[in-house]
Parts: C-alpha cells; structure tokens; sequence
C-alpha cells in the first residue's frame, strides 16, 4: 500500500472489477490523466482472468479478494478500506470503463459543498451519452417509481454505481451494505438514516468490452429481491420490523 494514505490525500477512488481485463488499464489511465489529487484504489472481485494483474504496477493500490462476493462486497471492500484510512469522500467508479472521468467534478461539488450525503451521478436527467440497454430502462424505471413511492424521494437513475459519498454516509456502509444489486436499496438505507441524497447529469458510455455480470433472467431474479428488501426497510425505518 502507498504511503501516503489518509495523510495528503483525502479522496478516494473505488474501482470495482470483475474479469474486466478488457476495460481496466483503459479505466486506470483515465482516471490518472484528470491531474487531480486524490488516490485510486482497485478492488479485484475475484477475477479469473488478468485484471489483477494488470493493475499491478500501476500508481494505486489494489485489493484482491480471494473469491468473487458480487458489486456490493466489493464496493464495501472500498468504503471499509476507506474508513480505515481517513478519508474524507469516496467514489465509485466501475471498472467497465462506462463511467465518465470528466463529470467526476460535478459529482464531488454537492458533497464539497456540504449539500449532500451521497451524490448520484444520473445519465437521465439531461439524457447524455448511452442511456442502457431496454431490459435494464425498464429495471431503472420500477426501481425509481418504486424508491418515489415507498420514501417520496426522487431519484431518475437509481442503480447508477457513479456515486460520490461523504465520510458519514461510507462510513454507515462499511459497516453495512447490500451484497446483491446494491444501489437502489443504498438509497433507501440512506433515507432511513435521515441523510441527503443528490443527482447530478453525467455522461456514460456503452460497454466496450466483456459483458455484464447481471443478463436477463438475473435482472429480473435481482428487481424481485431488492424489491422486496426495500419494502423490508421501509418496515424497519416506520419501526414495525427491528
């Protein structure tokens, strides 16, 4: 690990991978040619091909988990490592190289600013870039009819993984995030814990390379589950389940 963790640099950069061997030294190179101060960490989902390897190095520090735990345990990886080193905001950015470096200011500016606990990064609130595949606009938009129904709260891009967090919001989720299809659920924790939630316009891009982890018959697996996990924490945040 570099030496400097939690002592010059106070921003952190989450990168999640899994067998993203295509995409990872793209991803890397971008976020080092934004000439800004903060540092990157990668963390290796268990990957089978050569992603690790790879990262290995290059001017960041790497955490491989020995088996692949899915987005959230990796992302929770990154907030825990985050945490143990003081640092002051964390953010997600996906190895797949669909996430946009140049929008990485706007995102961090709300949490700057003291506007926000958690800032999403929303591909639907000017329409830039690539707008999803059909089968995934159909999961974003239940999810966000259902985040706006359950909590009142509107949010257009709710499973985006181009987030930005300060200290008190990863710090809640290093000690507890949902493994599976995490992002829409997060909000909903980050509502019951009375924390604020922003959307900023970004620009994302179609996949170059690989293919997502999450198809088809698994988009639909995972909206039932994290459906009903949602509704479990409206239960617990109302006080009727503990």
């Amino acid at each position: 690990m570099s030496g400097h963790i939690g002592k010059t640099s106070r921003t952190l950069i989450v990168v999640p991978a899994f067998n993203e061997e295509g995409n990872i030294r793209r991803t890397i190179n971008e976020l080092k040619g934004l000439g800004r101060s903060f540092d990157i960490l990668v963390v290796d989902d268990g990957s089978t091909d050569r992603t690790a390897e790879l990262v290995k190095g290059e001017d960041m520090d790497l955490v491989s988990l020995p088996f692949n735990l899915g987005i959230g345990g990796a992302v929770q990886a990154g907030f825990q490592y985050a945490a143990r080193y003081g640092y002051d905001v964390v953010v997600q950015f996906d190895g797949d190289g669909q996430h946009d470096g140049r929008f990485l200011a706007a995102l961090l500016n709300p949490i700057a600013q003291g506007d926000a606990d958690l800032v999403v990064g929303s591909r639907f609130l000017e329409h830039l870039g690539y707008q999803s595949s059909f089968l995934r606009q159909i999961g974003i938009r239940f999810f966000s009819f259902l985040i706006s129904f359950l909590i009142g709260l509107k949010v257009t891009d709710p499973t985006s993984g181009f987030r930005a967090y300060n200290k008190k919001c990863f710090s809640l989720f290093a000690e507890n995030y949902p493994i599976d299809f995490p992002e829409p659920e997060s909000i909903m924790i980050v509502h019951r814990y009375g924390l604020r939630v922003k959307e900023v316009p970004v620009k994302m891009r179609g996949r170059q390379q690989g293919r997502s982890s999450i198809r088809y018959l698994k988009t639909l697996y995972y909206m039932v589950k994290v459906s009903f996990a949602m509704c479990l924490d409206l239960m617990k945040q109302r006080g009727r389940i503990s």
